[in-house]
C-alpha cells in the first residue's frame, strides 16, 4: 500500500496511529507531499488535492481519514478499531465525529491565518472556529471525566488524541488544558503510547 500523506496533517497522523495499532505499518509506504504545492500531482490520487491518500494492494485509492481507517480496520485480525455493532461502536463513532469537527475548525483557522493577508482576514470567522473547538473540548472533558474514554482503543479516542496534539501543534497558546483536568489526564495517558509517541508531528 501507498500513503501520500503531509507530516503535520492531524487526519494523516490519525490513518498513521491506526496502522500502527492494527500492525499494518509495516506494510504502507509513504510519499510525502506538499498539497500546497503548484506543482503537485496530488490530484492524480485524490481529486480532492487533499492527504492522506491510500493506494491499495489492488490499486484502489481511497480518499478520506475515516475510509482510509475502515478499510485498515478490516485487513487485521486483532480487536476492531470500529466496533461492529453495539453501545462500544455508536460510542466511538461519536467520539470520532467530535474529534474531527475540532481538527476541521482547527485547520479552518491554520488556513485563513496561512492564505489571507491579515487585513483581509475574517476575524469573526476565526473566533467561530474557536468557539467550535472550545465547546467539543468541554463535551469530551465531561466524556473522560465519566470514562468514556476509557478502555481498548478505537478510531474514536485515537481521533481525540490526534486533535489535541494538533492544538498542541498549532495552538499552544490557546492552552486547551485549562477547565478540563479529564481531558488533560487522559491525553497525558493516551499520548504515550507507542503508536501516538511514533507519530508526534515536527514542531
Amino acid at each position: 500500500m501507498k500513503l501520500r500523506y503531509s507530516p503535520t496533517s492531524p487526519y494523516v497522523r490519525k490513518v498513521a496511529v491506526a496502522a500502527l495499532e492494527t500492525g499494518l505499518d509495516g506494510r504502507i509506504e509513504r510519499i510525502e507531499t506538499d498539497v500546497w504545492n503548484p506543482g503537485t500531482d496530488i490530484a492524480e490520487d485524490n481529486p480532492l488535492g487533499k492527504v492522506p491518500a491510500l493506494t491499495t494492494d489492488e490499486g484502489m485509492v481511497l480518499c478520506d481519514s475515516p475510509t482510509i481507517c475502515d478499510y485498515l480496520d478490516s485487513l487485521h485480525d486483532g480487536a476492531r478499531l470500529i466496533p461492529a455493532e453495539g453501545p462500544a461502536r455508536w460510542q466511538a463513532l461519536n467520539l470520532h465525529a467530535l474529534a474531527s469537527g475540532v481538527m476541521d475548525a482547527a485547520v479552518a483557522r491554520v488556513v485563513e491565518v496561512r492564505a489571507r493577508p491579515e487585513d483581509k482576514r475574517f476575524e469573526g470567522w476565526l473566533e467561530r472556529q474557536k468557539l467550535k473547538i472550545a465547546r467539543a473540548l468541554d463535551a469530551l472533558d465531561k466524556q473522560a471525566a465519566a470514562g468514556a474514554l476509557d478502555g481498548p482503543v478505537n478510531l474514536g479516542t485515537i481521533t481525540v488524541g490526534c486533535a489535541l496534539g494538533y492544538l498542541d501543534l498549532r495552538f499552544a497558546e490557546d492552552a486547551w488544558r485549562e477547565g478540563r483536568p479529564a481531558l488533560e489526564a487522559w491525553y497525558q495517558a493516551f499520548s504515550q503510547r507507542p503508536s501516538m509517541q511514533a507519530t508526534v508531528p515536527p514542531g
